[in-house]
């Protein structure tokens, strides 16, 4: 493999037609100081996930079928494919059909990635090492070449090294924690790895138990090197519930680490640069504290009268050396004593940083939080002349990214832009005339983003004319041309400044800028243009957004319990944590039964209907009078209940075609189209067309759904105005009329001898205490089939009652149940169906 070749896409380009595909043709700016890395989950003929590498001038491609694990002992495939351009990491959209790749194609990850060793080394000899600072891939990875049984060498394995971030697989799954896009969000900056590997799960909790003092899920940990902060993301209003919340000043400093440990006290930057020379009474004051070895974070600050934070005059100490009068204020504490406190909540991690500050000495403080109405606080601090305030969720984890978790909400429109070049002075005023800024885009390329001549005095104008001379360049270090480049004097892209102003134009350039400050703390390459966005009025999940939940505990999950697929305890468990809200619409209030398999899907299948003794998380009972004389039937009442049956070896949901406060009514009537022997899958498809169609004639609007086995279901929704009796006896007269008129496809008796080459429709689901399998319900039986709700359109197009199984369920997610969208409004009556058959209830 050589390091260069002519064109390193030619491969790519071969293989496209940019005239019809949306796939950019070349293109994207090349950074070998900070590489790109993107994972982009693809919809092809099979799911996958292609990962990219950026490497010399391209983005170096494998395709892993199953993703990425946090668990060193699984050894993904990764497929070697031609290299993509740069350009194709912000790619995100639907490559059309014969097209190469036709499919959807999602940013499932994205971030900057450092090589561990010469990269090109590594890449040439088959054993790439390198570790990523994504939004959900951390830490070090390899990717190793083998020798594949056709002779090809472009099979290699993708495999998790031993740090920080490494996790079981039986309790984490990144692929189906983190399924979502992350095109919207801004690049991440790289982060430390946060020290040891984890133990396992009972390790961890023997660790605890000797952790006195230390609260609920802090982990026994060294002390890492390096510790990166998490950051807020701009919001444009205060979220829902503002109970899940604690609000904090928004200070108008500097950002600062605190590192303590045996050899004394270091004040770190979030950038990484020691800064405790430079403010030797903030060390002295940390030292007398006498703490034992920790991480601490805060902001460090000049106050005014008032209270209020005082930037210009931070930046003036540390210009004049004096910067006894910095303040430093502090809000967490991630570790402390040779424990990790990053899962432990917000609010215990603050309470521990309160015992320690109690007797704090002068210049150290607490940065106090307030459970109060956020519009209120804002409000308050805009009067004040704050900056504006920072919400944190009380549960939220120290994440080393910015996130959700932590939010903040100006009072003004303020960011930082990358200074690009500036104006001569004009007049009586000196130094510059104006700054030319920009922001980095997705690619990375800066783009001008307007200019700022007011907010300096003279004193600035001449000091930043000055930083300035010395990184002039000839040539614009913008993508695009700015207002007036005959007056324009162009810079290296290396100095940051902030700036207020009062709005975008639609163009891309700020209106009304003031300057505000140069920001040393920040560094230009991450500077992109901040974009408020809503958090949803729901409660979001917290930073590491599990489908299972942590009380479940799940027994012999690495038990294999389909032999056919190699399906496990733990993946069919995961499997209903991660489809439960598409299940719940269909569960909902309905009568449930299950199948157990505690031996698996070749052992004795267990068919219940109550609940046993001990019950299960989520699982209720039902009124007794559902069912006089009979135990209470139960339910699922909650998603909850979906993962801990799946514990309890559960496989198969079936439902009543009735809700739990109607129960004397049924709500749809369900068509089981069950092929008998020597039936074609076409002949199926076709029988589903039929059945749509003379319902249709009846006036009967009907959904489809697979079985997960080897049928479809077709499903007519009604209004409650009959028994069981009379919806019983009218879908089999629907079935026997269908029998009748098509004796060759269809038959209305059950018995492998009476369908031999037909199909029986099977209208018992129909009856009192009659069961269907449920929507996204698994099936007992070997590949692990999933009943999946289709158009009608779609059901030409299937292959089978069981293309969606539990392994490949992921490629059917992004529907989910859109194609029933119009189920819950068709309710109908059955009165003049009837009446067109000739039936009388």
């Amino acid at each position: 493999m050589a390091r260069t070749t002519a064109d390193p896409l030619q491969r790519y380009k071969a293989k496209r037609n940019f005239a019809v595909t949306p796939e950019p043709a070349e293109g994207g700016r090349q950074n070998e100081q900070a590489r790109q890395f993107v994972v982009q989950k693809h919809w092809a003929s099979r799911l996958h996930y292609d990962l990219r590498l950026e490497l010399d001038g391209a983005m170096k491609s494998w395709a892993v079928p199953k993703g990425p694990s946090y668990d060193r002992h699984m050894r993904r495939m990764a497929v070697h494919v031609e290299d993509h351009p740069i350009s194709y990491n912000s790619f995100e959209g639907t490559i059309p059909p014969k097209q190469y790749g036709a499919g959807k194609v999602q940013i499932w990850d994205k971030g900057t990635w450092t090589p561990v060793g010469d990269p090109h080394e590594g890449y040439r000899k088959g054993d790439l090492k390198f570790e990523l600072h994504g939004h959900k891939l951390h830490g070090r990875w390899v990717l190793v070449r083998i020798k594949s049984k056709d002779g090809k060498d472009n099979t290699w394995l993708l495999i998790k090294e031993r740090d920080g971030y490494e996790r079981p697989s039986a309790e984490f799954s990144v692929v189906d924690e983190f399924p979502d896009s992350v095109a919207a969000l801004p690049m991440p900056e790289p982060e430390a790895a946060p020290g040891p590997a984890p133990a396992s799960a009972p390790a961890r909790r023997a660790a605890r138990g000797h952790a006195r003092g230390m609260p609920e899920g802090a982990v026994r940990a060294e002390l890492p090197h390096k510790l990166a902060p998490p950051l807020a993301t701009l919001v444009d209003a205060p979220p829902g519930q503002p109970g899940d919340w604690v609000y904090e000043i928004k200070f108008d400093g500097y950002r600062m680490l605190a590192r303590v440990d045996a050899e004394g006290v270091r004040l770190i930057t979030r950038n990484g640069h020691d800064w405790s020379s430079r403010m030797p009474h903030l060390v002295k004051a940390i030292a007398r504290m006498k703490l034992k070895p920790c991480w601490l974070d805060g902001e460090i600050v000049v106050l005014k009268e008032g209270g209020k934070t005082d930037f210009q005059a931070l930046q003036n100490a540390f210009d004049s050396s004096r910067t006894q009068d910095i303040e430093y204020f502090l809000f967490d504490l991630p570790y402390y004593d040779g424990h990790d406190l990053r899962a432990v909540p917000l609010l215990e991690r603050r309470e521990q940083l309160r015992t320690l500050l109690a007797e704090a000495p002068a210049g150290i403080r607490l940065s106090e939080s307030f459970d109060a109405q956020p519009r209120d606080m804002l409000a308050s601090a805009c009067q004040m002349g704050l900056e504006g305030i920072i919400g944190k969720r009380k549960q939220s984890g120290y994440a080393s990214r910015r996130t959700g978790d932590w939010i903040k909400l100006k009072c003004n429109r303020r960011q930082e832009f990358v200074i690009g070049g500036y104006t001569d002075p004009k007049g009586s005023r000196v130094g510059i005339g104006a700054l030319l800024l920009g922001v980095h885009d997705a690619n990375g390329e800066l783009v001008y983003a307007g200019k700022v001549g007011t907010g300096f005095d003279d004193r600035m104008l001449l000091d930043i004319h000055k930083q300035l001379q010395k990184i002039g360049i000839d040539q614009r270090p913008f993508k695009d041309r700015t207002e007036d480049e005959r007056h324009a004097r162009w810079v290296k892209p290396q100095l940051v400044a902030e700036v207020a102003y009062s709005e975008w134009t639609a163009g891309g350039h700020i209106r009304h800028g003031v300057f505000h400050a140069l920001r040393s703390d920040k560094p230009a390459k991450a500077v992109v243009r901040e974009k408020a966005v809503h958090l949803p009025e729901a409660v979001a999940p917290p930073p590491v957004a599990h489908t299972l939940p942590a009380k479940l505990k799940v027994t012999n999950p690495e038990r294999v319990i389909d032999p056919k697929s190699g399906v496990t305890k733990i993946e069919l468990v995961r499997f209903y944590g991660l489809i439960a809200p598409l299940m719940m619409e269909h569960l909902r209030g309905r009568p449930v039964s299950f199948v157990r398999a505690p031996n698996g899907v070749d052992g004795e299948l267990f068919f219940q209907k109550h609940l046993e003794k001990g019950g299960m998380e989520g699982v209720r009972q039902l009124d007794p009078a559902i069912w006089p004389g009979h135990e209470p039937m139960i339910e699922v009442a909650t998603p909850e209940g979906l993962v801990s049956a799946a514990q309890m070896n559960v496989i198969e949901f079936h439902t009543w075609n009735a809700v739990k406060t109607a129960t004397a009514k049924p709500d749809r009537m369900t068509f089981d189209l069950d092929p008998g022997e020597g039936v074609p899958w076409s002949a199926m498809q076709q029988a589903a067309e039929v059945v749509r169609v003379f319902l249709g004639e009846l006036g009967l609007e009907s959904f489809c759904k697979t079985s997960g086995g080897k049928g479809l279901h077709v499903v007519v929704p009604l209004r409650k105005h009959y028994g069981w009796d009379p919806v019983k006896d009218f879908s089999e007269a629907i079935v026997q009329h269908l029998a009748r008129t098509l004796p060759k496809m269809f038959v209305a008796k059950s018995g492998p001898r009476n369908r031999v080459g037909r199909i029986f429709i099977d209208y018992l689901r129909n009856g009192f205490g009659a069961t269907t399998i449920c929507a996204w319900s698994a099936r007992a039986r070997p590949g692990l089939g999933v009943s999946v709700p289709v158009s009608w359109g779609e059901v030409q197009s299937l292959t089978s009652g069981a293309q969606w199984t539990v392994q490949n369920i992921h490629t059917r997610l992004d529907k989910g149940n859109e194609p029933w969208k119009g189920y819950a409004k068709a309710a109908q009556g059955l009165a003049g169906a009837m009446k067109r058959l000739g039936f009388k209830a």
